[in-house]
């Protein structure tokens, strides 16, 4: 969760770090820190935002030319200077280590590094991997033998950094389990947990995999792959030309990066759909040149999923089921790989991530692969990422760079891939005819535009949140396949604004959730006109008949009416089997203003971070 970058250069390389490092804040911004080898091991750490520490750096003018740097999101120990990173440990070499990651064996480790001297100073994990370090300086004088050493004693998830005061002219790195990447310039060199940290200064990336440790020099590097059980080596791994630019991660005339990938939703699901929009019939081969083959052995669909992409996959159960006939089964990622489930060798595993590197995610598509699973696709936003070269199969989801901690754009383009899915699926299993796909791509082609006219309600959510600002609690009604779209709906409201939102499937107050309706509990519903409606509408009389508050999203077809109590936004397109991907752009709107009101930190809520690379 946390950010790193590292940069080796002739020049001072601290406004590149420091640039980096507030690329990087939406990964965690507890505290924040910067070390520098040449000149003498030099630290500056605080609690708080990057902002904090460009002051620091300003006030006690800071500069040198090999440097790391981390953006924390707290997990071992509270935010705090003492826990802040970069960590050190004197002795042999003296040593500064970032890292992203949890050390499971960080206890073990601790009580052996006490036993044979060493202090430590922080509640941290990583502290254990500095000391580590040095303790294997011992044996060795060379900082890259050391920190491979020092890796074969670590269990868990990590992306490090090291610099060494004895060894001042060069940065060593390793990843586990955690996405690192190195950036190539001339004579300067590079490392950062994502591309957007060093746009600034390079596009030419290389992304490390499970076991790389490499050195970085300011004219030259290497990579030694070092997977436990297999002889270290040499490797070569391929240079990508990052196709993003400054522009992609910058807010440009937007107040928060929430609201700029909000309005980003038309374009983004537009490139996402983009293969298909110019086409008479949609093609297997979206997937994977081994898609029609894998897809014709399939009888079952299993989503592995967390959060926002849980949501996502909720919904795509319901196309799945209808459109496909295929039987759909949606599991949260971190639960599913803690139970004994009952394999189907012809079950389809799909995994979805924004980042491509959520841990939980790619921990429960290797579990079921362990369980029998052999058919499985990713669908991912990032090309490069582990998720993306776990699986057989793959579908890009082109939503572009997600700096905002609140999913928007990235959920939109899942919901966009997952039809592509049911569509495909449906058609190979005869289930779809050619009139009526020549139909799905019709609506697909038209849904950038009703995106586009669905965000002119923006001035109405507006007035809405005014009223919510004052609140403590919501509930968020759906039905069918737009329940799911009411459990993001709350998600969205409670991440940014901190007012306590729960979804329900609208049948089920009355087994429950109706007992906290009173006026001071607004209630969201969403309402598309189709089959459920007349059973919504009761569900929404028996909310008025105890003196609840309606706020309500319809169609422009529907036939709910704003009265007393009874609040309605008409959306202006009605999309049918897409209607949960137009419903979702009024309540990310509704969350966005409510937290504008209420003064929270939008792109960045207390104790969020954007990529979840740990358990």
């Amino acid at each position: 969760m946390c950010g790193i970058v590292g940069a080796i250069a002739r020049d001072d390389v601290v406004p590149i770090l420091l640039e980096g490092l507030r690329r990087l804040e939406y990964r965690g911004y507890d505290s924040a820190g910067i070390a520098l080898a040449d000149g003498g091991l030099r630290r500056l750490r605080t609690t708080g935002r990057v902002s904090e520490l460009s002051k620091l750096v300003g006030e006690q003018q800071f500069q040198g030319m090999v440097g790391i740097a981390h953006t924390r999101w707290a997990t071992h120990g509270a935010p705090s200077e003492r826990n802040a990173h970069p960590h050190f440990s004197a002795g042999v070499g003296n040593v500064a280590v970032v890292h992203n990651g949890i050390i499971e064996n960080h206890e073990k480790l601790r009580q052996r590094l006490q036993s044979a001297g060493f202090e430590f100073l922080s509640d941290t994990d990583t502290e254990v991997i500095a000391h580590l370090i040095t303790l294997k300086l011992q044996q060795t004088s060379d900082l890259f033998e050391a920190v491979r050493l020092s890796i074969d004693d670590l269990q868990g998830a990590y992306a490090i950094a090291v610099i060494e005061e004895a060894q001042p002219e060069r940065i060593i790195v390793a990843r586990n389990g955690a996405p690192l990447m190195l950036g190539l310039g001339e004579h300067c060199n590079y490392a950062a947990s994502d591309a957007s940290a060093l746009l600034q200064v390079t596009k030419r990336m290389i992304y490390l995999e499970d076991g790389d440790v490499a050195e970085l020099r300011r004219d030259g590097y290497r990579i030694v792959n070092c997977l436990a059980g297999v002889t270290s080596k040499e490797v070569v791994r391929a240079v990508y030309e990052s196709e993003l630019t400054d522009t992609d991660v910058e807010l440009g005339p937007y107040s928060h990066f929430m609201q700029k990938e909000i309005f980003e939703q038309p374009g983004v699901v537009a490139n996402t759909l983009e293969i298909v929009l110019n086409a008479h019939s949609i093609s297997p081969q979206l997937f994977g040149s081994d898609a029609e083959h894998i897809f014709k052995q399939i009888d079952s669909v299993l989503i592995l999923a967390c959060g926002t992409s849980y949501h996502a996959g909720l919904v795509a159960r319901y196309w799945l089921e209808s459109m496909a006939g295929l039987a759909c089964n949606v599991e949260i990622a971190s639960e599913y790989r803690y139970r004994d489930p009952v394999a189907n060798p012809k079950t389809l595993v799909v995994a979805v991530s924004q980042s491509g590197e959520t841990a939980d995610t790619l921990a429960a598509l290797a579990y079921a692969k362990s369980l029998g699973h052999q058919h499985t696709l990713a669908i991912c936003n990032v090309p490069e990422s582990a998720l993306i070269r776990s699986t057989d199969l793959r579908f890009l989801t082109r939503a572009g760079p997600e700096i905002g901690v609140a999913s928007t754009k990235a959920f939109t383009t899942q919901l966009a891939a997952l039809m592509l899915l049911s569509v495909t699926l449906a058609k190979l299993r005869g289930k779809l005819s050619s009139e009526r796909e020549r139909e799905v791509i019709a609506e697909l082609r038209h849904l950038p535009v009703a995106l586009k006219h669905t965000l002119q309600v923006e001035d109405q959510v507006m007035v809405w949140a005014e009223r919510f600002a004052h609140k403590n609690h919501a509930l968020f009604l759906g039905r069918g396949m737009h329940y799911p779209i009411a459990m993001e709906g709350a998600l969205k409201l409670k991440e940014i604004s901190y007012i306590h939102a729960e979804a329900y499937a609208a049948g089920e107050l009355k087994h429950g959730p109706l007992a906290l309706v009173d006026e001071d509990m607004p209630v969201v519903a969403i309402a598309p006109n189709n089959a459920l409606l007349e059973k919504l509408k009761s569900n929404l009389q028996e909310v008025r008949a105890r003196g609840g508050e309606l706020y309500v999203f319809v169609d422009s077809d529907s036939t709910i009416q704003q009265s007393e109590g009874m609040h309605v936004i008409i959306l202006p397109e009605h999309t049918r089997l897409l209607s949960p991907i137009l419903h979702t752009i009024p309540l990310q709107l509704l969350a966005y203003h409510v937290a504008l009101k209420k003064n929270t930190d939008v792109d960045k809520p207390r104790n969020l971070a954007k990529s979840v690379t740990v358990e």
